[in-house]
């Protein structure tokens, strides 16, 4: 089932936010490995590094790829259509599989 944003809240800032901790969680892998990386919001990219250092990136977290759109729409508004609750919906449950495969990998 959707959700719907409270009054007053933008589901797209909740998508930022997923967007974000997807993001710095892929980062934190990086820096685990003491890999490089530029200054960026591309979460293709950070994967595609990953994976040219010979890291296997799971499918469900390339999946993240896709909430990469969001560090620029918030910062944008009115270049893309308002977001529906199954966006968001998508949003969180990819930053949530994102954030726990970085945690294992990080702990392990």
């Amino acid at each position: 089932m959707a959700r719907t944003a409270a009054e007053g809240v933008y589901l797209e800032d909740l998508c930022f936010q997923a967007q974000q901790a997807a993001e710095k969680a892929v980062k934190a892998v990086l820096i685990k490995l003491c890999i490089e990386f530029p200054y960026t919001h591309d979460i293709a990219q950070l994967l595609t590094i990953l994976e040219n250092a010979g890291q296997e990136i799971p499918r469900s977290v390339r999946e993240a790829e896709r909430l990469s759109r969001f560090a620029v729409i918030v910062r944008y508004p009115g270049i893309a259509p308002p977001l529906d609750g199954s966006e968001y919906d998508q949003a969180i449950a990819t930053a949530d599989r994102v954030v726990r495969w970085a945690g294992e990998f990080i702990s392990a």
